[in-house]
């Protein structure tokens, strides 16, 4: 199974999908990590060119069809994964991943093998409540 995370430092879970540099792919076997593998992730400074979908007061932060294909291209690196750590997101990119078949988990565990564990275990909490 692999599992990544959103990071600027290979070792700590970004606050903020957008903004992260990277994604740190942890391959597991059983219950044992076996590689690491540091992917470049888009973010937003790639899309600054492009144009934003006008904001609608009835939907939720970044839901247009622009934002989805933005999204789409930055679930790419990790098509292969069945879990996305981050230390928080947009509504629209956390639907993105699931409707990508790609778990996404918001927590408030910083320490990438530490929230891989508890993957692994079962025991981490999405707190989807902090989606913005």
């Amino acid at each position: 199974m692999k599992i990544a995370a959103i990071t600027d430092d290979g070792q700590t879970i970004s606050k903020h999908f957008g903004r992260a540099a990277h994604y740190l792919v942890i391959t597991v076997e059983g219950d044992e990590i076996v590689d690491r593998e540091l992917r470049e992730k888009l973010g937003h400074a790639h899309f600054t060119h492009e144009s934003h979908d006008p904001h609608q007061s009835d939907a939720p932060h970044g839901m247009g069809p622009r934002a989805a294909h933005r999204h789409a291209r930055m679930a790419e690196a990790i098509q292969d994964c069945e879990a996305l750590l981050c230390g928080g997101m947009g509504y629209g990119a956390y639907e993105s991943l699931r409707q990508r078949g790609i778990r996404p988990i918001v927590t408030d565990i910083e320490d990438i093998d530490e929230a891989v564990q508890a993957y692994i275990e079962g025991r981490i909490e999405d707190q989807w409540h902090l989606l913005h």
